[in-house]
């Protein structure tokens, strides 16, 4: 199992220190890898959660006692991240929203779909596709919507509103998601020549993120945030996968999707953080040095809940 895990988080860390490599040797400079970002976050990524919401069979993937355990859970955790980083590190508001969203955002996809696979089998995972189809609507709902409440305090009730919603609206990710509701609801079958277009696009989605990753931690080094990043990590790693246990246990939760639910929520803090983070140019350095020291943190605390799962 060990070894399984090994597999699965490795690869991820080698396209991520390629971009690294890469970027600190000066083959590629910073508005290569901006490019790159904004490939992936503007575009790639859009059509992928676009691809994977259309084609999912949403009759058999909801269930409200997980999807309560683990939001609910998930929710806490972006309290958690945002007074903490408030009250502990004395970050601005805005900064502490966006540490927030790194305590908010799970990796469910890049590891909590192959660790869940490998650990159970594919005809285990009912549970993770429930949270996938509904994690980034939730976690950017959480997020912009705090974000621009903060960002426009002072300037009445209308103003915040029409803030978040047009922010909402603008989310290229957020649209993405709903025209994927819209084809999964509606029936709609892509045409065959559009479906493997984006299939080109999908497969550069996450590698590609990666990469930049990579390139954009030449950057944002840890000095000086090195507990806040810990803290993020601790919350991630830990707190989260205790609250969706606790959660489910009273809700009688069926085996096979409580172990869906705690593995989702011990992975680490998902790219997403870091795009949320890059989105609004806020806690970059937290956002992308606990992405990547989570994800190593993984593989011993994944192996643990493991363990304990049996």
């Amino acid at each position: 199992m060990f070894q399984s895990l090994i597999d699965v988080i490795l690869p991820v860390f080698l396209v991520i220190g390629a971009g690294y490599a890469t970027t600190r040797a000066g083959y590629f400079r910073f508005e290569h890898i901006d490019g790159i970002m904004r490939f992936t976050q503007g575009f790639a990524i859009p059509c992928l959660l676009f691809r994977a919401i259309a084609d999912l069979d949403l009759s058999t993937s909801f269930d409200p006692a997980l999807l309560g355990s683990f939001y609910s859970a998930a929710f806490l955790c972006f309290l958690a991240g945002l007074f903490g980083a408030r009250i502990i590190f004395k970050r601005d508001w805005e900064d502490c929203v966006a540490i927030g969203f790194c305590c908010l955002f799970s990796n469910s996809v890049l590891l909590g779909l192959p660790i869940t696979e490998r650990a159970y089998g594919p005809e285990n995972l009912t549970g993770n596709y429930a949270i996938v189809a509904f994690h980034s609507p939730f976690c950017y709902g959480v997020g912009i919507t705090a974000m621009e409440i903060i960002r426009n305090r002072g300037h009445g009730g209308f103003k915040t509103v029409t803030s978040v919603l047009n922010a909402m609206f603008r989310n290229v990710l957020i649209l993405g998601i709903a025209l994927g509701f819209v084809v999964n609801l509606t029936g709609f079958v892509i045409p065959e020549t559009v479906d493997s277009a984006l299939s080109l696009v999908i497969r550069a989605a996450l590698p590609g993120a990666l990469f930049a990753l990579g390139g954009v931690l030449v950057q944002y080094r840890p000095e000086g945030d090195l507990k806040a990043i810990l803290y993020v990590c601790s919350i991630s790693l830990l707190l989260h996968p205790i609250l969706v246990w606790t959660f489910g246990k009273t809700l009688s939760l069926q085996e096979d999707l409580f172990r869906s639910g705690v593995l989702t929520a011990a992975m680490a803090p998902g790219f997403n953080a870091y795009i949320f983070a890059n989105m609004y140019g806020r806690a970059k350095r937290v956002a992308a040095s606990s992405v990547l020291i989570a994800t190593g943190l993984t593989i011993l605390t994944a192996w643990g809940w493991l363990t304990v799962l049996g």
